[in-house]
């Protein structure tokens, strides 16, 4: 555990048939918001998606890659956290100039979309699945969508700060009324105690210990999550090549430069004229999903 800042731990309640897992990013979050200068309530948003997208990512039942993009029309138009097998995550957040102060999900994405697409290893295309935005936030949202995608009653806590982001979650198994019918509503209240200063500054055994003190607590070994996506520039410049000369030519000519930037990743390309001659005379190449270029 001490040598994990970002992970995911599960646990159950052993007598109550209840699972969860907490969830802490510490060095990650902060590498996916480095030179991003967010606005603190967009960095929230962000903050929360990717903690939830680790704990559902930790849970597939099947090695993939998971994407959630929250889109919608407000001042905050995309969200996106992408996060494979290994718990390698990555992602963005696109908003307008002017974002409003306030905190509440409809305030700052409008109507919209949460999208799911799951890319399994030798599905013939990956999986989609479109959900409304249902809730005031992102743990609303994401509790509704782990409670229609396990038929089971769940509960889900978030919390975000510039230097970490964190989760706690909780679902009802299909045996609790077997073990204790009061279960379910005695644990869920248990957790509905925890703060934002506890979800962000206790570690798992003591988080845990505090809500569930009666309990039996099993807690599993930490699950690290990564972020490890180093810049790729010959993966840049096959895209240049798929792209053509004259169109990568047009572009420089009319802005003066030519930037590549990978938000997803997180990493910003700049290319000389001279780079611009010597590349295209190499061979051409592709690469899987284009970044912004301009």
């Amino acid at each position: 555990m001490k040598d994990h800042k970002s992970y995911v731990r599960r646990f159950l309640l052993e007598d109550l048939d209840i699972r969860g897992a907490v969830v802490r990013l510490d060095d990650v979050w902060q590498a996916l918001q480095k030179g991003r200068n967010y606005p603190r309530n967009v960095g929230t948003l962000l903050g929360e998606m990717s903690a939830v997208s680790a704990l559902i990512s930790a849970n597939l039942k099947q090695s993939g890659r998971l994407t959630f993009q929250v889109q919608g029309h407000g001042p905050v138009r995309l969200l996106v956290i992408d996060c494979n097998e290994a718990l390698n995550l990555r992602g963005f957040a696109a908003f307008e100039d002017h974002v409003p102060d306030g905190d509440r999900l409809s305030e700052l994405v409008g109507d919209g979309i949460l999208q799911l697409t799951l890319d399994v290893a030798g599905m013939d295309q990956p999986y989609q699945s479109l959900v409304p935005l249902e809730g005031n936030s992102i743990a609303a949202v994401f509790e509704h969508y782990l409670q229609q995608s396990e038929q089971q009653p769940a509960g889900l806590w978030l919390a975000c700060s510039k230097d970490a982001a964190a989760a706690l979650f909780l679902q009802k198994l299909p045996g609790a009324d077997a073990c204790d019918e009061d279960g379910w509503s005695r644990a869920h209240q248990f957790a509905q105690t925890v703060t934002r200063e506890e979800l962000l500054a206790l570690d798992p055994e003591t988080l845990l210990g505090r809500l569930f003190a009666e309990e039996t607590v099993r807690l599993y070994d930490a699950r690290p999550v990564i972020h490890d996506f180093p810049p790729d520039r010959d993966k840049i410049i096959a895209m240049l090549r798929a792209l053509g000369e004259s169109e990568v030519r047009r572009i420089y000519a009319e802005h003066g430069e030519l930037i590549v930037r990978d938000d997803l990743s997180n990493h910003e390309y700049r290319f000389e004229p001279d780079e611009i001659d010597e590349f295209f005379d190499a061979g051409p190449g592709s690469i899987e999903s284009p970044p912004t270029l301009h």
